[in-house]
């Protein structure tokens, strides 16, 4: 009898390596007389999401299609089919394929998959301990973060412009300087914030001034950055976001600041408010003053004062129907009204300032 094989492989799972995986699949296909007729694959991808795991979508496209060459889908386990927060939409994928006549095995459990009353239960209690898995996995790396980020250490991200990576061992002794796209490859490696090179600490110190000391705009600086041929530390052109985003990082007077976005389990970008960021200070070598940081964030803030929150909404509302979409970057690059940050302020998080309008961001599944 044909069958397909579907194997994925995350990062937080080496041990369930797509080759281990399908050692299993094989000599249960030798023993129940399964022939693997084609290898569907997702190495290092998540199971939160059906979204990026390219093999699981082209192997439900072509049950979808009908007229599949292969009757039956073998799985190593029930959380190599997915680790979906919602236990319903890992059946809902394995009932697409028995709609279509073809049954999902799962090889390494000690159950048939075969309806009875017994295989039901284990498997929906095996579906609810996948996704509870990643949630306490969650939890037990956000809590590690939050303590790296209280000792100074980056997590993630660009460094930005005017600023640069270094790669420290376990004694905090520098090891180099990690470029773009670079990962530190030893677990006890830490990086952190220094300074770049001197042209771009000038034209930081050079946006503070124009900002702060002659009253011009983030969309009137970079015009004037683009007039004279300077880029972006990704080598693009200014933008009016790109701008305020260096008026109001607070990463410009040495602080190490993490959870301003929450993207928990796969699931909706949040932009959290200020209260909720977890913040070191002074771990990093400053590029501005606290001073002239205050200014320009006392500015910035300044300008979304004269506006009621119905008004605020309504300018809100005005760029949905006028976009077609909301975030903070397109916010930001609006010369016409408040920036984004001024929404986080008024309304404690972009999010919340969204729902009062009606407006939910959503992400579609594939």
């Amino acid at each position: 009898m044909p069958a397909a094989a579907y194997v994925r492989m995350s990062t937080d799972h080496q041990k369930y390596s797509t080759e281990n995986q399908l050692e299993t699949i094989r000599r249960y296909a030798e023993q129940r007389g399964f022939d693997i007729a084609e290898i569907f694959e997702d190495s290092g991808r998540s199971g939160l999401k059906v979204d990026g795991r390219e093999g699981l979508q082209r192997l439900m496209r072509e049950v979808q299609a009908g007229g599949a060459m292969f009757s039956a889908i073998l799985v190593y386990d029930v959380s190599r089919w997915g680790r979906f927060q919602d236990a319903d939409e890992g059946a809902y994928y394995e009932h697409l394929c028995s709609r279509a006549g073809i049954r999902v095995h799962y090889c390494g459990e000690q159950f048939d998959n075969d309806g009875s009353i017994g295989s039901i239960l284990l498997k929906n209690v095996k579906r609810v301990m996948a996704g509870e898995y990643s949630r306490e996995l969650s939890v037990k790396v956000f809590a590690g973060q939050c303590r790296l980020v209280e000792l100074g250490f980056r997590q993630g991200g660009s460094a930005g412009y005017g600023l640069r990576r270094q790669l420290i061992d376990e004694n905090r002794s520098p090891k180099g300087e990690l470029l773009r796209g670079d990962r530190k490859s030893l677990q006890t490696d830490r990086v952190v914030l220094t300074l770049g090179p001197q042209e771009e600490i000038d034209q930081v110190r050079r946006i503070y001034s124009m900002f702060v000391d002659h009253g011009f705009s983030e969309q009137e600086i970079a015009v004037r950055l683009n007039q004279e041929g300077i880029r972006t530390d990704f080598a693009r052109p200014w933008t009016r976001s790109s701008v305020h985003q260096i008026l109001t990082n607070e990463k410009y007077i040495g602080n190490n600041v993490f959870n301003r976005v929450s993207f928990k389990l796969k699931q909706n970008r949040v932009v959290n408010s200020r209260e909720t960021w977890v913040r070191a200070e002074g771990v990093y070598p400053s590029v501005v003053t606290q001073a002239l940081f205050d200014r320009a964030r006392a500015i910035i803030d300044a300008r979304s004062n004269h506006y009621s929150n119905e008004q605020l909404l309504s300018l809100l509302q005005t760029i949905l129907e006028e976009e077609g979409s909301l975030s903070g970057v397109v916010i930001d690059e609006r010369s016409d009204m408040p920036s984004s940050s001024a929404y986080r302020y008024r309304f404690g998080s972009l999010i919340r300032a969204y729902s009062l309008i009606g407006y939910m961001s959503c992400t579609r599944f594939g």
